[in-house]
């Protein structure tokens, strides 16, 4: 199964920060990480 983490808060356009496939029901701090990163730099 895989996931994906996006921002829709800006109107020109949908940002994927970061997609991976998930094993287990939590997701891993570290994917949580590097898309909050990535936003970040979006917004910079």
């Amino acid at each position: 199964m895989f996931r994906v983490i996006y921002a829709v808060r800006f109107t020109d356009a949908v940002y994927v920060l970061h997609a991976f496939q998930k094993k287990t029901q939590r997701t891993r701090k570290s994917d949580l990480e590097l898309a909050q990163e990535r936003f970040h730099s979006i917004l910079r």
